[in-house]
């Protein structure tokens, strides 16, 4: 966590606050999650170095760069197109490599690149949508906010066992995220 700077994923004018263990505005009524969030997340992805990631909700590109220090590759899907183009940005200015941006409806996940060892969802929805279980590998985790209010979403985790079938796990923490849309919405 302390290799990626925060304050490169910050409005400039907040880049002050970007230490802070909380959520900060990123425009287009998002917020970048607090950190010990996007480190519970990461951990409980329970990363290898050759792992390929899918993220769902770049925002910033902030959770994007942290996944990127621990895998081989992440697809970064953001549905908001002026995100995509500044995580994209954010993510040139602090020198990661290994994460392509994609603006593109990420209930959809990113079929081009699948399957994915891992899937990260930065958003909460009443349930994992089936497109993202489709391009989750065997063996692979996806952990993601689960709820229907924002104030009654906690963690869970699908692990796909080898043999295809899927495990889902609360992880026990309760957080608050923004909800998953679709343009469809």
């Amino acid at each position: 966590m302390a290799a990626v700077p925060r304050a490169l994923f910050v409005d400039p004018d907040l880049a002050g606050r970007a230490s802070e263990d909380g959520p900060l505005p990123i425009g287009e009524g998002q917020t970048i999650s607090q950190p010990l969030v996007v480190a519970l997340m990461a951990q409980a992805l329970e990363l290898r170095p050759d792992d390929r990631v899918l993220e769902v909700g770049a925002g910033s590109g902030y959770a994007a760069a942290v996944l990127a220090r621990l895998a081989a590759r992440v697809d970064a899907v953001e549905v908001r197109e002026a995100l995509a183009h500044r995580a994209a940005d954010n993510l040139a200015a602090a020198g990661v490599e290994n994460v392509a941006v994609h603006a593109a409806d990420g209930t959809g996940g990113w079929p081009p690149d699948a399957p994915y060892d891992a899937i990260s969802v930065a958003a909460g929805a009443a349930g994992v949508p089936h497109a993202l279980l489709d391009q989750l590998a065997p063996g692979g985790r996806l952990v993601m906010p689960l709820g229907r209010r924002p104030e009654r979403q906690r963690l869970i985790m699908v692990r796909r066992a080898e043999d295809g079938e899927d495990h889902v796990e609360d992880l026990g923490i309760p957080v608050r995220f923004v909800p998953l849309v679709s343009p469809k919405d």
